[in-house]
């Protein structure tokens, strides 16, 4: 079965600027490009994120869908593949199954994909990226980028490591010791 690991996108990618759309807006947080890539030698990589600002009307569909195909493109550029993104379109109030913290994209890949969740990873600034990593049965990283700091406190669940960026989760991952079938640092070799 495949491994995967699961990206929240503003914040943990990018620069989280609030309800990103335009292309000339999209900054890369230091290193994220090169934390992917690291992470897309061994797992197959997906991008999760909650994007109200089609639901508040902030934000068309059509723009959201211009501006993800840019952002792809940017990723592929630097030999980055994500298998899907799966985006939440509604407003937090709505209370849909696919807003986070629900892992319902998360079984909507482990169907699709043939995903070995137990063995997949997380990683997301904000707490509800916990929340959905433990509901679904895979292992989180909180970072402190974007609204991570901000949000610490609010953490409900405990998540399994706390990383200053997407880089330095990287890199955890990819020591970790071979356990259970988990990823050892040799798999990155």
């Amino acid at each position: 079965m495949n491994k995967a690991i699961f990206l929240d996108r503003d914040g943990t990618i990018n620069e989280d600027v609030g309800d990103l759309y335009l292309p000339e807006k999209l900054v890369f947080i230091p290193r994220a490009i090169e934390a992917i890539q690291l992470l897309g030698e061994k797992f197959l990589l997906f991008i999760i994120t909650n994007q109200s600002g089609v639901g508040k009307g902030v934000f068309s569909e059509d723009e959201y869908r211009y501006f993800n195909n840019y952002f792809l493109n940017k990723l592929k550029e630097s030999g980055i593949t994500i298998k899907e993104v799966f985006s939440c379109l509604h407003k937090k109030e709505e209370k849909c199954i696919c807003y986070k913290p629900s892992p319902y994209f998360i079984e909507q890949a482990r169907k699709s994909y043939g995903l070995d969740i137990s063995n997949s990873y997380c990683i997301g600034d904000h707490p509800h990226d916990i929340e959905m990593a433990k509901k679904a049965g895979a292992y989180s990283i909180y970072l402190l980028t974007g609204h991570g700091i901000k949000h610490k406190n609010e953490l409900t669940v405990q998540p399994d490591h706390i990383a200053d960026n997407l880089y330095q989760a990287a890199l955890w991952i990819r020591n970790r010791k071979a356990n259970a079938g988990m990823v050892s640092s040799s798999n990155f070799d």
